[in-house]
């Protein structure tokens, strides 16, 4: 009896499970491991063989734009910190996905796929949440590609879904289906606020490019849901990460190398593996074409590697320090003991 039911008798009805590993299961059986691996495989083929002549259960297949957003965020953060590249292709993948089959000819995002069709006019999360994954995955691959399209996702969430006069965005865009109230919500609940994502995703792209504007909108944000995350802040979580980037300190990395040299990434794994949250990283390769990348980010255009090596500048508010190629320098302008 070391496959039984849950229910210790024979009932006809029962799930099997395997109630020890397969060497104590071998053992009680007086058998060797293989020949009881091959037997299991056997008996599992009839069981599947069986029960594929039910009916299925439903399943949802659709392809939704924000849930993928928070997928691409957080396996290209795991990609950096666990230097698992098999992470970085599943969020390149999604991305591509997202990008090629779930856009407007004129580039709008839709909300969901299915059955090869997309549709459904976006919300703020599809917008808010993809940007949040294509700015993880730029820091992650640095292909500037992905802040290019973050720029302009960005610019059409803030033409179509933006309250010029209260601040914040609004749920739905100004030309979608009309409504008696366009909602705002800045709370969180089974997914993080699409503001709060926004407003942080303002600060990052506004450091990445020294806008100010973009700062000021995020400003707004803030502000917009500030009475309600100071009454209740247990339920504006993402909104205060938003608001710590914003007060800092904050910085923006950054490198200059060569693109797979050692100490370049040396350099990059010292800034993964400490917790600095408040941050923005731009990688500027010496050993390739930088005009896509000097029309995003225009003031790192003239840093320049010392001597050849891998080198850090580290700024606050836009004013960088002195340059730097020692990693533990480095680490000590950013508060990291």
């Amino acid at each position: 009896n070391y496959i039984e039911g849950i229910q210790k008798t024979l009932t006809g009805y029962n799930i099997p499970y395997k109630s020890a590993t397969l060497n104590e299961l071998a053992s009680g059986l007086k058998t060797s491991e293989q020949n009881l691996e091959r037997r299991l495989e056997i008996l599992r083929k009839k069981m599947y063989k069986y029960r594929a002549g039910r009916v299925w259960p439903s399943r949802d297949e659709k392809i939704l734009t924000d849930w993928n957003g928070l997928m691409i965020a957080a396996f290209a953060k795991a990609a950096g910190a666990f230097e698992e590249q098999r992470y970085a292709r599943t969020a390149e993948r999604a991305a591509g996905f997202i990008l090629k089959n779930m856009r407007t000819p004129e580039g709008r995002l839709l909300h969901r796929y299915k059955d090869k069709e997309a549709a459904i006019s976006s919300q703020i999360n599809d917008y808010a949440f993809l940007i949040w994954g294509l700015l993880e995955l730029y820091e992650t691959t640095f292909k500037e590609k992905y802040l290019q399209t973050a720029f302009e996702l960005n610019k059409d969430m803030i033409e179509h879904f933006r309250d010029e006069k209260n601040g914040g965005f609004f749920s739905t865009p100004d030309d979608g289906e009309k409504l008696l109230v366009r909602k705002k919500e800045g709370s969180d609940g089974s997914l993080p606020s699409g503001n709060a994502v926004a407003m942080l995703n303002l600060l990052r792209l506004g450091r990445i490019n020294a806008s100010s504007g973009l700062e000021d909108i995020a400003a707004e944000t803030g502000k917009a849901f500030s009475k309600t995350a100071n009454d209740s802040p247990l339920f504006h979580t993402q909104l205060l990460t938003a608001l710590s980037f914003a007060v800092g300190p904050s910085y923006e990395i950054v490198i200059v190398g060569k693109s797979n040299a050692r100490d370049t990434a040396e350099m990059l794994r010292a800034v993964r593996s400490n917790f600095i949250p408040n941050k923005v990283i731009i990688f500027r390769p010496t050993d390739r074409d930088n005009s896509a990348l000097d029309g995003i980010a225009g003031y790192t255009k003239g840093f320049e590697s010392i001597d050849g090596k891998a080198t850090a500048y580290v700024c606050q508010n836009y004013i960088c320090s002195l340059p730097t190629t020692d990693i533990d320098k480095m680490l000590e302008l950013l508060n990291v003991n």
